[in-house]
């Protein structure tokens, strides 16, 4: 409660300087009120309008491709009769989890860098092909991108599946091979089903997140390279420039408020959706 306290509840304070022309000299509660001419000015100049695009998009992507990935990895699991084998692969997809972003940075460096880079010194150069200066080349990072967060990603929503998987009665497997059911039939017509409802609270906790991003791997990974920011640029990335880089207090308080609102109606709204459609199945 104190961690909640601390980290989520006392930053609300912070929330009025996106209606306010914050002056240093004058401080917070000196400086005058300008309702809404931050969100104005936000949605007057270009960058917002691409990198809101950019944000949802990836998310999209993001939740769709892990989704599908994680349930086929942990359906694969279950399959692995060897407990001990089945205890090192689980260990090793849940890996990428716990390793920092600093470090993933660092370890996609490894990969493309354009001088030493295993991509173009060990795979391209030997095929004739030459090096591509992957940080000054926007049009290949949402493909990066997207593989980095699979590989970070996938192996711990596939635990979350496994773990949905072992809890099922092994009495409707038996019942199901005594009626002549082969292992897709027990799939789609057992597994699948159970898994349903854990697939939809996931995905209406990522739908509550599709206005956030990652920051580190939009901006570590991506060495916050200006040169990529017209394919990687997402909110969180925007606000902190905003912030840190351009000193725009107002702006930075502005586009974080519009995050935490939008994905606030998000997921109210697709919970109420999914409710209707099915009562039992809502996350609240």
């Amino acid at each position: 409660m104190l961690l909640l306290l601390v980290n989520n509840y006392l930053p609300m304070f912070g929330i009025f300087l996106a209606f306010k022309d914050l002056n240093f000299a004058k401080g917070i509660w000196g400086s005058a009120w300008n309702g809404l001419d931050n969100f104005k000015f936000m949605f007057t100049t270009n960058d917002i309008w691409y990198t809101i695009g950019h944000t949802i998009g990836y998310n999209l992507v993001f939740l769709v491709v892990n989704t599908v990935l994680s349930v086929l990895a942990a359906l694969l699991l279950n399959e692995v009769k060897n407990r001990a084998m089945s205890k090192f692969y689980q260990s090793t997809m849940l890996l990428p989890h716990f390793i920092s972003m600093v470090v993933v940075a660092y370890l996609v460096f490894g990969f493309l860098n354009p001088d030493l880079g295993f991509i173009n010194k060990s795979v391209l150069e030997p095929l004739g092909r030459e090096g591509i200066s992957w940080y000054m080349e926007p049009q290949y990072w949402p493909s990066i991108l997207t593989v980095v967060n699979i590989w970070k990603s996938v192996g711990f929503g596939s635990i979350i599946y496994l773990a949905t998987i072992v809890g099922i009665d092994k009495e409707y497997y038996e019942a199901a091979m005594l009626d002549g059911a082969g292992k897709w039939k027990q799939m789609t017509k057992i597994t699948l089903p159970f898994l349903v409802p854990v697939i939809i609270i996931l995905t209406l906790l990522a739908i509550g997140r599709i206005f956030s991003a990652d920051f580190g791997l939009f901006y570590q990974v991506t060495m916050n390279s200006g040169m990529l920011k017209s394919t990687t640029e997402v909110i969180d990335t925007y606000v902190y420039n905003a912030l840190l880089v351009s000193g725009d207090t107002n702006l930075a308080s502005a586009a974080g408020l519009l995050q935490s609102v939008v994905g606030f109606v998000l997921i109210v709204s697709v919970n109420w959706i999914v409710k209707r459609i099915s009562s039992d199945k809502g996350l609240f």
